[in-house]
């Protein structure tokens, strides 16, 4: 298990989370935040932090916000494991699901 950034973070990226993971598992994508599932380690530190309410447990994701579960593996499949988010910095891509949501927030 893991945590899961879903649908209030695209297009928002806010970044409080990243500041407080102490374990660097938070990948930047184009639109989205992205949770490593295997580099995780369920401390619950981000949860709180996010402004916008978009991380949940993965076990607690709204049904109408479950395919970001998916899309939040599907981001790891050839990026691997790097071992932290930091060393590798913004990853210019999202997952399939993410890239297709239409825009959102200010100035879309």
């Amino acid at each position: 298990m893991t945590y899961i950034i879903a649908e209030p973070c695209v297009d928002v990226l806010d970044k409080a989370c990243i500041e407080e993971c102490p374990v660097d598992c938070i990948y930047e994508g184009n639109r989205m935040l992205y949770i490593h599932p295997d580099e995780c380690v369920d401390c619950g530190a981000c949860e709180p932090v996010c402004p916008v309410e978009a991380i949940f447990y993965e076990d607690d994701v709204p049904e109408q916000w479950k395919d970001y579960t998916g899309a939040n593996y599907e981001f790891f499949e050839e990026l691997g494991s790097p071992g932290g988010a930091s060393k590798i910095g913004k990853v210019e891509k999202d997952a399939a699901f993410v890239a297709a949501q239409p825009p959102r927030g200010e100035g879309h």
